[in-house]
Formats: C-alpha cells, structure tokens, sequence
C-alpha cells in the first residue's frame, strides 16, 4: 500500500486490495467490471482508497446480514 505524501491517505492497487480481501485478483477484476466496488482509474491503471473500500465493506456486511 502507497501513502500519498501529505494526504495519508491509503492507496491500494489491485494485488492490494486482493490480499486485504483475501480473493483472488480475477474477482477483484470482475468486481470492478460489476460496478459492484468502488474503484479509480487512472489512465490503464485501478487505485482503490483504502477507507473507501472497508466503507465499502461494512456496507456490503449490513446488506448481508
């Protein structure tokens, strides 16, 4: 994970967020297809915010429960 200098604010790329979810990078990959997580691009490349995804997550556990 990158710290953009000044912001703290967390940036995962996608083998990132696969290992903090703990799935593979395919279903990272189909994740961002589905629009079903929140990602930026960045000319070829996905950047995810570290806060914005475990919002994310809890947001995904309260749907689920």
């Amino acid at each position: 994970m990158a710290r953009i200098p000044n912001k703290n604010v967390a940036v995962m790329t996608v083998d990132d967020v696969s290992k903090y979810l703990r799935v593979s990078r395919a279903s990272v990959y189909r994740l961002v297809k589905q629009h079903k997580i929140p990602v930026s691009r960045i000319g070829k490349h996905l950047r995810f915010r570290k806060e914005v995804v475990d919002e994310w997550l809890t947001h995904m556990e309260r749907d689920n429960n």
